[in-house]
């Protein structure tokens, strides 16, 4: 950070005082304050995280960032250097998930314009996250939450389903835990574009649903809010998404605390714990009598009920 910000100092031509500012897991961030009063944003990226396939090359997620500004919905970039972006200081709130959950419309718009914003300059897939990540693990003997391969004949029944119908991609941040969206007056911005690239955009509403902890019938809200009307097809395929979100994410803490140790070690941050509770809630919902409708309704070919069945089970949403 001490080369980058003395960029910015020769750069501005004045004092700035740097304030390093704590919540991300692999790059740093400060807030940068000048002594004529204006306040901004340095983002120094690590090449390492990238390196471990943590995230997107440097040089994409610049650009994709620059991208994200002309969308208005990222920080404006104000300069570029190797390696770091100085950026707009968005003077708002940053959401935990509670906020997440209790703003699904805003948040539903917030992705509508970026989506709707310039293409990114790279293509992203959660299936195929998930192959890099099981392959680090395995070439590096990294531990896996136990249990973990047992899954994967479903997670690639997911994709067979998600596939046979598929929305077109559009520019999707993919990461969009609760402390990346910022509230600014009656408007949603989004920060932080370690692993963005085009996608499903149900991919980006589902990874919300499961980052914020919400519930069947709050992410069949956010997938109305996002998509304007009710379809068992559409929120089928948030609700898997969600699924494939915890599955492949938990091999990134996996990764993460195996690759950049020193990184982790810094971080004061439980990898192995964060990991396992994603996966359990992976378990939880593969493991629910209501999966193999959600597959059906994907499909769009769901079979009544049988005569005598029992009712949806609490994870089911009801017909809409």
């Amino acid at each position: 950070m001490p080369d980058a910000l003395a960029d910015v100092r020769k750069w501005a031509g004045q004092p700035v005082i740097a304030t390093p500012i704590k919540g991300g897991l692999s790059h740093r961030i400060a807030r940068l304050d000048t002594a004529d009063g204006q306040r901004w944003l340095l983002r120094v990226l690590d090449p390492r995280v990238a390196e471990a396939g943590l995230g997107i090359p440097l040089d994409q997620e610049i650009a994709n960032t620059l991208r994200a500004a002309e969308a208005g919905v990222g920080p404006r970039v104000l300069r570029r250097m190797p390696g770091s972006l100085l950026l707009e200081y968005l003077d708002g709130t940053t959401l935990d998930a509670h906020g997440v959950r209790t703003l699904p419309g805003p948040i539903a718009a917030a992705c509508r314009r970026l989506h709707a914003g310039p293409r990114f300059v790279n293509d992203f897939s959660i299936f195929r996250k998930l192959d890099e990540f099981l392959t680090l693990c395995h070439t590096h003997g990294l531990r896996t939450p136990d249990g973990y391969e047992d899954r994967l004949p479903v997670a690639a029944e997911i994709e067979r389903a998600l596939a046979a119908d598929p929305l077109p991609t559009v520019p999707c941040h993919n990461d969009l835990l609760p402390g990346n969206f910022i509230r600014c007056g009656t408007e949603i911005r989004i920060v932080d574009y370690q692993l963005s690239g085009n996608n499903d955009p149900a991919f980006e509403l589902g990874d919300i649903a499961a980052e914020a902890g919400y519930d069947p019938g709050l992410t069949c809200r956010l997938a109305r809010a996002y998509f304007g009307e009710d379809d068992p097809r559409l929120t089928a395929r948030v609700r898997l998404n969600l699924i494939m979100s915890n599955l492949t994410w938990s091999l990134w803490f996996a990764v993460h605390h195996g690759l950049l140790k020193e990184q982790a070690a810094a971080a004061d941050f439980d990898y192995d714990a964060e990991a396992a509770e994603k996966f359990a809630r992976a378990v939880r919902d593969l493991d629910d009598p209501g999966f193999g409708r959600l597959i059906d309704d994907v499909r769009g070919c769901r079979t009544p009920a049988a005569p005598g069945s029992p009712p949806p089970g609490p994870g089911d949403v009801p017909p809409v």
